[in-house]
């Protein structure tokens, strides 16, 4: 037993100091928009910017967005970027705002290994801003992909009649 939880405490450590440790995302430059720090944090709400710019989370059902079924574009809150429409939205129970998948272009995606294990990050490609992770566990008679989204990384705009 002695033996043991000494090559657990080295696993762990090393596993930390892998892809956990690195930001796979693309530069701030190479984005079409690209401010500064202080730029991003003047122009969004405290909420935007921990969860666009630091890669936070919102809380679980807080967003109006889960509600959202009415024919529109869901945008990136940051720049405007079309990111989803309404009609590849779908109720996930997750309690965050769920779709089988993107508009062309408008979002890219990465790796996040911060809780220690390796996930689909998902950004608007127009600005970089952390929108949520994509997983395997979608409609299956679709895409098969959830695109979990943080409501607050988005604004919605309602289809013009």
């Amino acid at each position: 037993m002695k033996k043991i939880l000494p090559i657990l405490l080295a696993v762990f450590i090393f596993s930390c100091q892998g892809n956990a440790q690195k930001d796979q995302k693309k530069t701030q430059e190479e984005f079409e928009v690209s401010k500064s720090d202080k730029e991003w944090k003047a122009e969004l709400t405290d909420a935007e910017y921990r969860v666009l710019r630091k890669a936070a989370t919102e809380p679980s059902f807080s967003s109006p967005l889960n509600d959202i079924k009415e024919p529109g574009t869901f945008v990136c809150a940051a720049c405007g970027n079309e990111l989803y429409e309404t009609e590849h939205k779908f109720m996930s129970g997750t309690g965050w705002p769920s779709f089988d998948r993107a508009i062309e272009g408008g979002v890219a995606y990465g790796k996040d290994s911060k809780l220690g294990y390796q996930r689909n990050e998902v950004h608007c490609a127009r600005c970089g801003g952390h929108l949520g992770h994509v997983f395997d566990d979608g409609p299956r008679e679709t895409t098969g992909k959830r695109h979990c989204i943080n409501g607050v990384s988005m604004d919605f705009e309602p289809k013009k009649q």
